[in-house]
This record gives structure tokens, sequence and C-alpha cells, in this order.
């Protein structure tokens, strides 16, 4: 996974790249195909900015932004929400070929309902 940590209006010391590195890595624990992450810190009037791009595959994007006076506070909150929107996103491309429809629900109960009548007695058709 590829990390680009870039400032505007100035750099970013060590300290701070080294924690932005670390929480964009621990973002594969949420979603392994990652592979890139874009971290964007702008300072405007006494207020930190942070924006987070992870792309992942088949052109997939999450994007996150946040403002605060503290930037390491910035940087967490940004983190926690790019995680939210990775395990929202996993959880839907796992459960896709899953029971979710009206339609199918109502064939379920009604395949149910037809396991519960006897075999011996004839069924009127309508």
């Amino acid at each position: 996974m590829q990390i680009t940590v870039s400032g505007r209006h100035g750099d970013v010391d060590d300290d701070l790249r080294g924690h932005i590195e670390e929480r964009a890595r621990k973002l594969s624990r949420y979603y392994d195909r990652i592979q890139s992450v874009d971290v964007i810190i702008d300072e405007q009037s006494g207020a930190h900015v942070v924006e987070m791009i992870a792309r992942a595959d088949h052109h997939t994007t999450f994007i996150a932004k946040h403002n605060d006076r503290d930037v390491y506070v910035t940087v967490d909150q940004v983190a926690k929400e790019i995680e939210g929107q990775l395990r929202r996103h996993k959880e839907r491309f796992r459960n896709r070929k899953h029971l979710g429809g009206r339609r199918d629900i109502q064939a379920l109960g009604e395949s149910v309902g037809e396991d519960e009548t006897s075999g011996n007695e004839p069924h009127e058709v309508d």
C-alpha cells in the first residue's frame, strides 16, 4: 500500500508524518484491497483541515475530511471515519448475494408453507 502525506501552506514534521502513516497502515485491517492512501493537511486560520483519500481496487474511493485545532485529533477522526466506510463497504460486498429483497422473502415463505402440507392430499390450483 502506498501512503502519501502532503501539506498545504507548510511542511509536515516527522512526528506527525509517522502518526499519519501508522494510522493509514491500520486501514488494511478493515479492507485488504486498499492500494493507496493520500493524506492532505491544510492549515486555515488556526484550524487544521485533514483530508484522507483511500483508493481500492475497481476504482473504489473512500474520502473523509475533518477540521479541528489539534492536528493529531483531526487525523484520528478522519481515520476513524474512513475505517467506518471501509467496514460498511466490506459488509455490503460480502452480503450482496444473500436474501434481501421482498420477492426473495415471499418465495422463501411460500416454499416453507408447501413443506407443511402432507404429500397424500391433492392440491387445488387456482
